[in-house]
This record gives structure tokens, C-alpha cells and sequence, in this order.
């Protein structure tokens, strides 16, 4: 049984734009963690930054309320790129508090007036007629006009997402890590544009393949009248001195002599973790040859306590000339 994003927001399904918008704005302050000290209130927190974050965006919300979240998820029936799926692969990864934040324009609605100013319990709260708030789309809209009060509300354009290439060490795809990223974007403030500076904690968990995305949604620059874009970080594996990535295994090509590979050789194998592994080798090595170490290369990203395997492969190195007595040798013993 997939997740039911309307019961999140407590909300039934066919809600309206706006009534998505005032079931968030209620139960994101009610949840908010500085706020709501309750064991369960992060989790809720964000369970209900999930369910805004597709329930918000049309195309998610539609193949939502076709297929389900395993259908949102899978990209339709059949798997990604199903029926109705458009090529949509779905995976929330995105920062409940950034979302909260630019929900509510970057201010602090418990702040002095803050409260107030987003208070839906009815009148007497800090808020009047005149009181703005920065929507998601970086256009001012009167609070009151959002609540069916006389104002009006269009379909903001949403800019192209931003895609950044972000190279990770395979000692870090190993152990999973946490990266900060300093962006720089351009946000509004009365109505004018300023630069400022961001820094986004991007969470890379063991086995992430290169090409995984991690989506930050609608971090990109404002502007106004217009949704600002998802900033994307794509993962790449980053060139290794050592070992090259295959999936979950990672190869390493070793150089051994024609006369270890004749006559057998011990040698120490680096591995991913740091130490060595020694191996023996007691059987003629044809070039080619490979090993495998069982459980040294990466972790499974869809199950990270299973890992792959270091595949060795031998390049044996023949001589580039012989003297008299080295060919009498062989000849003679062969």
C-alpha cells in the first residue's frame, strides 16, 4: 500500500491548488520541529514536505492520481518510462526545511509577527489586507487573496532545472558521505533581485551509481511571475588511481613478471577499505587471467550490506629481448 499523500496534508483527493497550498501552510507550522517538540513531529514534518512536493507540482500530482506512489515512483505501470509514467522516476530527496523556507519566502513565520502574519485561525492575527508573503514563484500575493478572499492566483512557468556535476571519490561511494555545495542564486526582495549565497547539504548514500541525481526542488534563481528551477546535482565517479569502477565491482589490472607468472609469486592487493589482501598464486597465469575478491569492491545500492567483488586482472609482462643462455634455458627445459 503505497503512501497517501492527501491524508498527509489531510486533505481528499480533487483538493484545489489553493486548498494544497492552506492544508501545507496549516500542518508545516503545526509540525515544524523549533516548533513541535512531540516524538514523531520531524517524521510528520516530513512526510507532509513529501506529499506538498508532489501534490504541488501537476505532472507529479497527475501521475500521482492515476498510479499511486508506486506508480509515481516506477514511472508508470510496467516500470520507468510506463504508460503515464513520461519517463518520470520519483525519489523524494528533497530538504523539508528548504521547502518550509521557500514556502514562506525565507522569513520566519515564528519570528516576532511571524505567526500571526500566517496564522489560519481566523481573524485578529498580525496580518492585514496590505501583508505580502514571497510565494514559491516569486511573486507577491495577498495572503487573504490566497484564502478565496478576492484575489487571483495563475500557473507560474517553472524554469529549466540546473544540472551540476558533482564528482565523488569511490572511498566515498564505499562509505557513503555528505557534501556542502555553495551555490549562488538571485532572489527576490521588494520586488528587486539580489545575489545571495546558499549552501546545500547533499547526502550521497554507500553504492550510489554515477548518473544518480539528487534533486533540491525550486532552489534556482527567483524571478518574478515565474517558479524558480530545481537545482540538480548529478553524481559522478571521480577517476581513481587504483581501481576502475564496473557496477558494484571495481577492477584492478596488476602487472606480474612472465617468470611469477611460470613459476607461481606472493603479492599484497590493495583493496577499496586500505588494507591489503595477500594472494598467492601457485598456477601458471596466462595473460588475462583475472581473480576475484569476494566482497571487496562496493556496496549495492539497493542493499548496501551486500558488496561486490575486486576483480584482479593479471597483465603479465614479457621480456623484451633474450641472451643466448636464457633461450638455451628454455629450449632446454621445454
Amino acid at each position: 500500500m503505497g503512501k497517501d499523500y492527501y491524508k498527509a496534508l489531510g486533505i481528499s483527493k480533487g483538493a484545489t491548488d489553493d486548498e494544497i497550498k492552506k492544508a501545507y501552510r496549516k500542518m508545516a507550522l503545526k509540525y515544524h520541529p523549533d516548533k513541535n517538540k512531540d516524538p514523531g513531529a520531524e517524521n510528520k514534518f516530513k512526510e507532509i514536505a513529501e506529499a506538498y512536493d508532489v501534490l504541488s507540482d501537476e505532472k507529479k500530482k497527475k501521475i500521482y492520481d492515476q498510479f499511486g506512489e508506486e506508480g509515481l515512483k516506477d514511472g508508470g505501470p510496467g516500470g520507468p518510462g510506463g504508460a503515464g509514467g513520461g519517463g518520470m522516476h520519483y525519489e523524494f530527496r528533497g530538504d523539508p526545511m528548504n521547502i518550509f523556507s521557500s514556502f514562506f519566502g525565507g522569513s520566519d513565520p515564528f519570528g516576532p509577527g511571524g505567526a500571526g502574519m500566517f496564522d489560519l485561525g481566523g481573524g485578529g492575527g498580525a496580518g492585514g489586507p496590505n501583508m505580502f508573503f514571497m510565494n514559491q514563484g516569486g511573486m507577491d500575493e495577498n495572503i487573504f487573496g490566497m484564502h478565496g478572499g478576492g484575489g487571483r492566483r495563475g500557473h507560474a512557468r517553472q524554469d529549466p532545472a540546473v544540472l551540476h556535476d558533482l564528482h565523488v571519490s569511490l572511498e566515498d561511494v564505499l562509505k557513503g558521505t555528505t557534501k556542502k555545495m555553495k551555490i549562488t542564486r538571485k532572489v527576490m526582495t521588494d520586488n528587486a533581485q539580489r545575489l545571495e549565497d546558499k549552501v546545500l547539504t547533499v547526502t550521497i548514500k554507500p553504492g550510489w551509481k554515477s548518473g544518480t541525481k539528487i534533486t533540491f526542488p525550486k532552489e534556482g534563481d527567483q524571478h518574478p511571475n515565474r517558479t524558480p528551477a530545481d537545482i540538480v546535482f548529478v553524481i559522478k565517479d571521480k577517476p581513481h588511481p587504483k581501481f576502475k569502477r564496473e557496477g558494484s565491482d571495481i577492477k584492478r589490472v596488476e602487472k606480474i613478471s612472465l617468470k611469477s607468472a611460470l613459476t607461481g609469486v606472493e603479492m599484497n592487493i590493495p583493496t577499496l577499505d586500505g588494507a591489503d589482501y595477500r594472494l598467492v598464486l601457485n598456477e601458471v597465469i596466462k595473460p588475462g587471467t583475472t581473480r576475484r575478491l569476494t566482497g571487496k569492491g562496493l556496496p549495492n545500492p539497493k542493499s548496501p550490506t551486500h558488496r561486490g567483488d575486486l576483480i584482479i586482472e593479471f597483465d603479465v609482462e614479457f621480456p623484451t629481448h633474450l641472451n643466448a643462455a636464457q633461450k638455451e634455458a628454455i629450449l632446454r627445459n621445454f
